[in-house]
């Protein structure tokens, strides 16, 4: 039963994923379906949640089968085929919270501060010849070419 358990978890994540990366691009900015910047807020913050919750199914379904694994393998009584935690536990567990921390930054990158508009930065220019040139070169250059160099050095 605990195996029918873990693999409905997993299909529902699979499938929740999916449905979060479908409403993600749909919320981004740079897309053209979706409708005005704060329907797509909200649509993205739903994406968000949708990869919380798809990363709480993964995390929930590895966790209970590692569970069972653990409690089968210190159970001296169990005489059946000791199984040891593999690779794709662990695999489970890191795309979890990879999906979980995901939704969270999906959700939190839409919060802007409406109060203050954004600033744009504008370029004044150089206030003078001096300060555009470096500190190196104060003194007056001459007009002379280098002695050291022949008309030969540059060929």
């Amino acid at each position: 039963g605990y195996i029918q358990a873990c693999r409905g978890l997993m299909i529902s994540a699979v499938c929740l994923g999916f449905f979060g990366a479908v409403f993600g691009l749909v919320g981004m900015k740079c897309t053209k379906v979706g409708g005005s910047d704060q329907t797509k807020a909200k649509i993205a913050c739903l994406a968000g949640l949708i990869f919380i919750l798809s990363g709480l199914c993964s995390m929930t379904s590895c966790s209970l089968y590692a569970n069972r694994i653990t409690s089968e393998f210190f159970d001296p009584s169990f005489v059946a085929q000791k199984y040891e935690l593999g690779a794709a536990l662990f695999i489970g567990w890191a795309g979890a919270s990879l999906c979980i921390i995901g939704g969270s930054i999906f959700c939190f990158s839409i919060t802007e501060n409406s109060n203050s508009p954004r600033r744009g930065y504008a370029y004044n220019g150089a206030t003078s010849v001096m300060s555009s040139r470096t500190k190196v070169h104060n003194s007056v250059p001459d007009k002379s070419p280098p002695k050291h160099f022949d008309k030969n050095a540059y060929v």
